[in-house]
C-alpha cells in the first residue's frame, strides 16, 4: 500500500523539506497508471484523516451530515475498486454494515429526521459493494441484502416511501410531516431510486426490479423532472398548480448529480435491457450533462457553477459532494457500456488534472471545492472525499473487463433476504444531522 511505502514516504517526506515559496499539488499525468494511484493514494489519506468513528461503538455515524458516511465509503469503495489498495477496507465493511441497523434498510434509531435521498445512498454504497465483489462480513446483512431493504422501504406505500396522493407519484424528500422539505419531491431522490432499482435489476436479473425502475423514469419525465426533450433535469417539484399532475412546474436549478443518477440508471438499464432505447437515454443525458457542467470557461473542468461560483457550495456541507458522486458514476458507465468509454474518458482527465492542480492546500495536497484556479482554500471533509473520488474514476484508462461491475450472472454474490427493509427497528438512539437544504 502506498501510504506505508516508499513511494508515499518520499512524498510525506518532500511536505516536511522547506521548500520555501514553491506551491505543491498532487502530482498528476493522466496517463501513468503509477501517478494515478499514488495521487489517489495521497487523497484516500487526506480524505480518511477525517474519518474518526472507526473503533467507536457506533461506526459509521457522521454526526454532522449522516449520508456523508455513505459518500465517504462510496469513495472507498471506489478507490478500492481502481487500485486494489485494501487499507481502508475493514473501517468500510463495519461501518457500512452497521449503520444499515436492525432493520436492514438504513433507517437506524440512531438518525432521526432521515431524508430518502440520505437513505438511499446508503443503498447505493451497499449495491456498490455488491458489484464490486467487496467481501460480505462473517455475519449480519449482506450487501445485497441491505440495498435490497432500502428499495423495499422506498417502494412501500406506507407514507414515507413512493405516494402518489401528490403530483401522482414520486418520492417525497423527507419522509417525516415534519420535516421543512415533505412537501417536495426531488431529482435526487427519485433519481437515486432509479438508480438503485435499475442497478438491483442489473444485477440480480430480477424483472420486478426493471418495473420500478421504468415506473419512476415514467413519473419523472410526466412530471418534468427530467425533461426528455432538452434533457435538462430539475430540481424538485410539489404540490400545486401549474405544472402537470397537480404539481408546481419544476424548480430548474442544476446540480451535477442530479443528472448522474439519472444517467446511471438509464446505463445500468441499457446493460440491463440491451434495448437501444436506454442507450439513446443514456447518450442524450450524458451529452446534457457535459453540456452543463463542463464548462470551457472553466478550462472543461466539471463545475457545480451553482454554488462554486459564490463560494458557498460548503454552506450546509452537502455541495461539495455531487461532482465526487458524478464522476465515479461516469467511470462505471464506461466500465458496463464499453462504447461510452472513449466519450467519457476525455472528460474525466481534464477535470482530474484541474483537480491535482488545486490540491495544493496547507502544503499537504489538500483539496479545495473548486477544481479550477486553484487552491481555494476550502479544506474540507466533503471536499476530500470528492477529490478521492476524482483521482480514482480517471484510473478508468487502466481498468479492463475485469473491474466491470458484476451481476449474479457474472460472479456476483446473489444471497439476501427478500424481508429486508420490513424487519422494523427499535430502540431510540441519538439524534442525527440529516441533509436538509442546499
Amino acid at each position: 500500500m502506498r501510504l506505508k511505502g516508499a513511494g508515499h514516504m518520499a512524498i510525506v517526506a518532500l511536505r516536511i523539506l522547506p521548500f520555501i515559496g514553491h506551491v505543491y499539488a498532487l502530482d498528476l499525468d493522466v496517463n501513468s497508471q503509477e501517478s494515478i494511484k499514488d495521487a489517489g493514494s495521497t487523497a484516500a489519506y487526506n480524505m480518511m484523516t477525517w474519518y474518526k468513528q472507526n473503533g467507536t461503538d457506533n461506526p459509521g455515524f457522521i454526526s454532522r451530515s449522516w449520508w456523508t458516511g455513505a459518500a465517504l465509503f462510496l469513495a472507498c469503495l471506489n478507490y478500492w475498486h481502481a487500485t486494489n489498495d485494501t487499507t481502508y477496507n475493514e473501517d468500510v465493511s463495519i461501518g457500512l454494515q452497521h449503520q444499515g441497523g436492525a432493520g436492514g434498510d438504513y433507517m437506524p434509531s440512531w438518525a432521526i429526521g432521515v431524508g430518502n435521498d440520505d437513505q438511499m445512498f446508503w443503498g447505493l454504497a451497499a449495491i456498490t459493494a455488491a458489484e464490486y465483489k467487496f467481501p460480505n462480513r462473517p455475519s449480519g446483512d449482506t450487501w445485497l441484502t441491505l440495498a435490497e431493504g432500502v428499495f423495499n422501504d422506498q417502494k412501500s406505500s406506507d407514507g414515507k416511501g413512493w405516494d402518489t396522493t401528490i403530483c401522482g407519484g414520486g418520492l417525497r424528500w423527507q419522509k417525516e410531516i415534519w420535516q421543512s422539505g415533505y412537501t417536495m419531491k426531488n431529482a435526487v431522490s427519485n433519481g437515486g431510486f432509479f438508480m438503485l432499482a435499475a442497478r438491483l435489476a442489473w444485477y440480480t436479473q430480477e424483472e420486478e426490479y426493471a418495473t420500478w425502475a421504468e415506473k419512476v423514469w415514467d413519473w419523472s419525465t410526466s412530471v418534468n423532472l427530467v425533461n426528455n426533450e432538452t434533457w435538462a433535469v430539475a430540481d424538485s417539484v410539489r404540490q400545486g398548480t401549474g405544472g402537470p399532475n397537480g404539481c408546481t412546474l419544476p424548480d430548474h436549478t442544476r446540480w451535477t448529480y442530479n443528472y448522474g443518477t439519472y444517467l446511471s440508471g438509464a446505463g445500468y438499464m441499457y446493460a440491463y435491457t440491451n434495448d437501444t432505447k436506454w442507450l439513446d437515454i443514456t447518450n442524450n443525458l450524458l451529452d446534457s450533462l457535459f453540456t452543463t457542467f463542463f464548462l470551457p470557461e472553466h478550462g472543461g473542468v466539471i463545475t457545480d457553477w451553482r454554488c462554486e461560483a459564490v463560494g458557498q457550495c460548503y454552506k450546509d456541507a452537502n455541495g461539495p459532494l455531487f461532482k465526487g458522486l458524478t464522476v465515479s458514476w461516469l467511470s462505471d458507465i464506461a466500465l458496463i457500456i464499453p462504447s461510452l468509454r472513449e466519450k467519457i474518458l476525455p472528460k474525466l482527465q481534464v477535470s482530474a488534472e484541474g483537480a491535482a492542480k488545486s490540491c495544493t492546500g496547507d502544503g499537504k495536497d489538500l483539496c479545495g471545492n473548486r477544481w479550477y484556479g486553484g487552491y481555494d482554500g476550502q479544506n474540507s471533509m466533503e471536499n476530500a472525499i470528492s477529490g478521492s473520488q476524482m483521482m480514482s474514476a480517471v484510473m478508468l484508462k487502466f481498468l479492463g473487463s475485469s473491474s466491470k461491475p458484476v451481476s449474479t450472472a457474472t460472479g456476483g454474490n446473489g444471497s439476501s433476504d427478500p424481508n429486508a427493509g420490513t424487519r422494523g427497528e427499535v430502540g431510540i438512539c441519538c439524534v442525527a444531522s440529516y441533509h436538509n437544504g442546499r
